[in-house]
């Protein structure tokens, strides 16, 4: 049974830094992208971030872009997210998820959809105060 289990959110002030990680098992791990996204209270799961399986290809929404880097251990089969210059936009529960990658989409926006995903983990929440 495929699991992935979110780690390392927590309450840190304005301007500090987290690192999320990101373990799986049961997952062949090099063929799937892996993504973070985030779900706030009363707002929709939004996309944060991804990397591509062979980690060529590394995306990020417009409100991350420069404070936030995704990366991966191919070989711990891992994912993490390092956050860095948080503010209070940033609280949220975040999630790891998993995309098998049969093929390169056409666009980007296939990567930003939750639906793209093919497993989740349960959420790590980060609360950034003021």
């Amino acid at each position: 049974q495929v699991q992935l289990v979110e780690s390392g959110g927590g309450l840190v002030q304005a301007g500090g830094s987290l690192r999320l990680s990101c373990a799986t098992s049961q997952l062949t791990f090099t063929s799937y992208n892996m993504g973070w996204f985030r779900q706030a209270p009363g707002k929709e799961r939004e996309f944060v971030a991804v990397i591509g399986a062979r980690g060529d290809i590394t995306l990020y929404s417009d409100s991350v872009k420069g404070r936030f880097t995704i990366s991966r251990d191919n070989a711990r089969k891992m994912v993490y997210l390092q956050m860095n210059s948080l503010n209070s936009d940033d609280t949220a529960v975040y999630f790891c998820a998993a995309d098998f990658a049969l093929r390169t989409p056409s666009s980007n926006i296939y990567y930003y959809q939750p639906r793209t995903y093919d497993y989740w983990g349960q959420g790590t929440q980060v609360s950034v105060a003021l």
